[in-house]
């Protein structure tokens, strides 16, 4: 008797299509696929520079500029991308780079030379971290609103302490650091400062139990609670975090300008967040990326560059750098819809 074979029932046997992918290889294909449209658009900036000012923007050390500039701005970024990642938002970066700056550069201080100098700016940026982490995850008070108080208040002390004087460097150590005869391999040490930052910052991210708990965090907070992470503590660590990248950043900003000023620092906190979110990290916390942030700073800076060197007006720069941000958060939204 012939035994009758049923045919597969439809889907049984079929090969899964790239939606019904695992979701974390799913996220690594989007991650992969928006680092290479990140690269491109970098790629599309450096051939518009060339072909505009072929003879300024490819010298050597019109891309060591660009770089050294990207340094000071993307350490400050790699901060915020933690705290956005967690849920989070700081305001106050750009006023605690400045007030690091000033208090680090005052006469006083300056008498203690290179450790001085840069011993105040961490020690005050981390300071200012601590407070906005009291106020966000102790206190209660809504990240905006206690950011927005924080920059208000550290732009006016860095204006009270300067009494609105630059102040100028004098320690030589310090100073030398800008120099050319610094450079190693023709790299300047600011941005070799800002690779181990990066590097650092990759690494906790992805690779340790703090970057999970803050993605956590970021994603659903009650959730990362119930699950046994300390919200709270979290949310502090991760405020100091901000607040040392703003001392370092500090400190790398009065090597490149050789003092400091109540107006340094001026827009780094919207800088620092529109690199973080075109570079892919979600406004709404519970994805970051390291990478794609530095990607998003050296987009702007080049923007910044290309700009100066053919002599176009900021408001103009500014107008696209908002463009920018706008149609990153609308692909963010569209990519999240059909998640």
């Amino acid at each position: 008797m012939t035994q009758h074979v049923s045919p597969p029932r439809e889907g049984t046997d079929k090969v899964p299509s790239t939606g019904e992918l695992p979701a974390w290889r799913t996220a690594v294909f989007r991650a992969d696929v928006r680092t290479l449209s990140l690269l491109g658009v970098l790629a599309v900036l450096v051939v518009i520079g060339g072909v505009t000012r072929p003879d300024e923007f490819l010298d050597t050390r019109n891309l060591q500029l660009v770089l050294t500039q990207a340094s000071v701005i993307g350490v400050v970024t790699v901060g915020m991308t933690f705290v956005i990642t967690s849920g989070g938002i700081d305001l106050s970066v750009g006023a605690i780079v400045a007030l690091s700056s000033v208090w680090a550069t005052t006469v006083a201080t300056q008498e203690y030379g290179f450790a001085g100098i840069l011993f105040t700016a961490v020690l005050v940026g981390v300071g200012c971290g601590l407070v906005n982490g009291l106020l966000v995850a102790y206190g209660g008070v809504v990240p905006f609103i206690a950011t927005l108080a924080m920059l208000a208040s550290a732009r006016g002390l860095a204006l009270q302490l300067t009494d609105g004087r630059t102040q100028i460097v004098s320690v030589d150590s310090v100073l030398r650091l800008g120099e050319r005869d610094a450079y190693v391999l023709g790299i300047p040490p600011l941005v070799l400062v800002f690779a181990v930052v990066t590097v650092i910052g990759w690494l906790i991210l992805n690779r340790t139990t703090f970057g999970r708990r803050t993605v956590a965090v970021g994603g659903n907070a009650e959730a990362a609670r119930l699950a046994g992470i300390d919200v709270r503590r979290q949310r502090l660590y991760l405020y100091l975090l901000s607040g040392l990248c703003c001392g370092i950043a500090a400190f790398l900003l009065i090597i490149l300008s050789g003092s400091g000023q109540n107006t340094n620092g001026n827009l780094y906190e919207l800088d620092a967040i529109a690199a973080a979110i075109i570079g892919g990290t979600l406004l709404s916390g519970g994805r970051g990326t390291i990478t794609g942030s530095v990607l998003g700073v050296l987009i702007f800076t080049t923007i910044t560059n290309i700009f100066a060197l053919n002599n176009l007006q900021s408001d103009v720069q500014q107008i696209a750098k908002g463009a920018i941000i706008v149609a990153a958060v609308l692909v963010q939204r569209r990519t999240a819809s059909t998640t």
